[in-house]
């Protein structure tokens, strides 16, 4: 009887402990997967989110010289069709206490598809790939894969209304504020980003606002290595400035961004960049609150210039050849807006672009610049399926003066929330500066998206 009694006992004290654990374990998980308790800064309380976008793309013309860059349809020959992720994003973030919080994200995107032209090719070489090989973020065997893109620890509340963050994180470029307010990065970065203004680097920032009760008013000041996730290689280090302010109830934001780098600073070559950028939106769905892009209707212009100093070479018509400062500028106008509030909306945007405002072909006959991503060749491309091995071969032309205008416009249609899907057309055109030569790409695509974890419908606000 007492053995009997024994048992019971036994099994209806494991049974308890077990379902006390339970409890406390789903708890515990729940803390720490709760976007809730996060943002209200629960101590111990984390959440895990993510999103992704890809297309069905198909591109029916493409540039004669494969022009574009770092554009992610340059090389692509016309007639293409492709399935393809183009941003696989896996966050974590966790509030280590009231005052300390910890952000960690992984990446998986930033592919040049098979076919796009090797970077940095100089002027009249020739390169052929086997067919299928391709640069950027992937395995040797093509597969793509995670890489850290944040890890960053925030001290909140340093002083009122300041934060300070150090490691791997967003730069005060354009994530902030412009890409959230344009909404539709799954269609295209932000026109700074194209040119590849760092999007998130290493160093130490201080992250606040002037008017902590309110929130009008704000800054983010960033010392970093330059070489976004890669170690440092170099001296100089890149100087990332950002204020902005909301006006009229929110409605209105401006944004005004500078930063310096030196490139190359010796004796006889005092090498640097330098950006200054604007930018203005009105949103009609704003509250006191914040801006909410993801709905009404959302107008934005953005413009930058970019100070090269003795950055291009320019070899001129009698001979020689002499080092020249150049400012290449862009301008993006978009508007985007409900036609079924919650359901389908519509964007449009214009950008254009100029690398090079000093050619002088009265004088000379090429500049070569030597800023990243501001000194795109032009390749022409040669493809060969009659070989064993299917390749491509690319040649470069050296011309880094063509003008670029972008167009993109779509339908956005949300069956759920934080579940997109986007019919749209993606072009580029392509006109130089120093030869009568004009020429684009085009990209039909169905883009989707989705997100879990954050709420991405309103531009991530």
């Amino acid at each position: 009887m007492r053995s009997r009694f024994t048992k019971t006992l036994f099994r209806i004290s494991v049974s308890v402990f077990l379902s006390v654990f339970l409890i406390n374990s789903s708890r515990a998980q729940s803390a720490l997967n709760n976007d809730s308790l996060f943002r209200s800064g629960a101590e111990g309380s984390g959440r895990i989110w993510g999103y992704a976008f890809g297309d069905f793309a198909y591109k029916s013309h493409s540039d004669s010289l494969s022009r574009g860059g770092s554009n992610q349809y340059t090389g692509i020959r016309a007639q293409t069709s492709m399935f393809q992720f183009r941003r696989i994003y896996l966050g974590y973030d966790y509030n280590i206490s009231k005052k300390f919080s910890a952000e960690l994200l992984l990446a998986a995107e930033d592919n040049f598809p098979p076919g796009a032209p090797p970077v940095g090719s100089a002027a009249g070489t020739t390169t052929t790939f086997a067919a299928g090989n391709s640069t950027g973020d992937l395995l040797t065997n093509q597969k793509m894969t995670f890489y850290i893109k944040n890890m960053n620890v925030r001290w909140k509340g340093i002083w009122k209304g300041t934060d300070l963050v150090v490691g791997e994180m967003s730069t005060p470029a354009f994530p902030g504020i412009t890409e959230k307010v344009w909404s539709y990065r799954s269609i295209e970065r932000t026109i700074a980003d194209i040119r590849r203004t760092p999007s998130y680097d290493f160093g130490v920032a201080l992250q606040g606002v002037f008017d902590p009760e309110t929130k009008n008013f704000g800054y983010n000041l960033l010392a970093a290595n330059g070489t976004s996730d890669k170690p440092d290689y170099t001296p100089f280090k890149w100087f990332y400035g950002d204020v902005y302010g909301y006006f009229a109830h929110k409605h209105i934001v401006v944004d005004f961004y500078a930063d310096y780098q030196r490139l190359n600073w010796i004796t006889t070559w005092h090498h640097s960049r330098q950006m200054l950028k604007g930018f203005i939106a009105w949103n009609s769905s704003a509250t006191d609150k914040s801006m909410n892009p993801g709905s009404g209707f959302t107008i934005g212009v953005e413009g930058f210039i970019n100070n090269l100093k003795n950055d291009n070479i320019e070899t001129f018509t009698v001979g020689g050849a002499d080092t020249l400062s150049t400012t290449p500028s862009g301008l993006s106008m978009y508007i985007h807006g409900d036609i079924v509030k919650n359901k389908l909306r519509f964007f449009v945007r214009y950008d254009f672009y100029n690398p090079n405002n000093y050619v002088n072909t009265s004088i000379s006959t090429k500049y070569a610049g030597n800023t990243s991503n501001y000194n795109d060749n032009s390749f022409h491309t040669v493809y060969n399926y009659n070989a064993a091995t299917p390749s491509v071969t690319y040649t470069t032309t050296g011309d880094q003066t063509y003008k670029q205008q972008f167009f993109t416009a779509g339908l956005d249609f949300k069956p759920a929330a934080r579940v997109h899907f986007m019919p749209n057309v993606w072009y580029n055109s392509y006109s130089s500066q120093l030869v009568s030569n004009k020429d684009h790409d085009i990209v039909w695509r169905l883009t989707f998206f989705f997100a879990f974890g954050k709420n991405y419908d309103n531009g991530g606000f």
